[in-house]
């Protein structure tokens, strides 16, 4: 699957947009940064709908920086004008730096007082304009913004190097479907990561696996128009057809047949 796309329900909308991997010395912290950057004409909207990673952004815009909390149900947001911004996808051991209670985030987004990370993300974004693509200028924002992270977040503690793997075995394992199996992956219990999920993700460990799960199936139907949903169902661990129906109206408000129609192209 496309990761430069995971999570995007609609990649076909998007305005330019890029994700730009975290350097080595801050893959610990920080996934990947994401810079979207738009110029509509007046009067025009566009409207963005996202699956979130289960997972908390820290996001820096010409007026000011927000900290995203994990969602429990898609979101969106309506594009107009002109504008971009800078988003950095936590890691769960960076969590804690930024928030003691990420539960309390939970579909919400926050203004946070950040203005040294904001006059640095501005500046980088201002610069070498002349650039065509705007890579160079990307990548110096990128460059800029992980500096600050670095100086700002700690590396993990123990706790934290648990979490993160956690959430790599829940990415990289679409067998992985249950708690116990992560907890015997990992020679922790269950209730120990039910303790790590809440204190660095805002939500339980099974909905971390659970978004990981209907994010592929998403992306599935969108890239595999002809591949049958119950076999979707069968390879992502769901008991059955009608449990990813019944997720999909739970968390996106649509069943997978209507998504694939909407999302693919005649």
């Amino acid at each position: 699957m496309e990761e430069q796309w995971r999570g995007t329900l609609y990649p076909a909308r998007l305005p330019s947009f890029h994700r730009l991997p975290a350097p080595a010395a801050l893959a610990d912290r920080v996934r990947w940064f994401w810079i979207p950057e738009w110029q509509l004409a007046p009067g025009r909207v566009s409207r963005q709908e996202v699956l979130p990673f289960p997972a908390l952004n820290l996001v820096v815009q010409p007026d000011g920086v927000t900290l995203s909390g994990p969602a429990t149900r898609r979101s969106f947001r309506d594009l107009s004008g002109r504008g971009w911004a800078v988003g950095m996808l936590l890691r769960p051991a960076a969590v804690p730096a930024f928030t003691g209670e990420p539960g309390s985030l939970r579909n919400r987004e926050i203004p946070v007082d950040m203005p040294d990370l904001h006059a640095v993300v501005v500046a980088a974004m201002a610069g070498e304009k002349g650039k065509s693509d705007g890579d160079g200028r990307r990548e110096a924002t990128a460059c800029s913004a992980g500096r600050w992270l670095e100086r700002r977040v700690p590396v993990p503690d123990a706790d934290g190097v648990l979490v993160n793997r956690l959430e790599e075995l829940i990415a990289a394992d679409a067998s992985l479907t249950r708690v116990g199996q992560a907890a015997d992956l990992l020679g922790v219990s269950v209730r120990t990561l039910q303790r790590l999920a809440r204190r660095h993700v805002g939500l339980p460990p099974l909905a971390m696996i659970r978004r990981y799960r209907l994010q592929e199936a998403a992306e599935r139907l969108r890239l595999e128009p002809g591949l049958p949903v119950a076999d979707i169902a069968a390879e992502l661990g769901y008991a059955d057809h009608a449990h990813l129906t019944a997720d999909f109206r739970t968390v996106l408000g649509f069943t997978p047949s209507g998504y694939r129609r909407s999302a693919v192209k005649p």
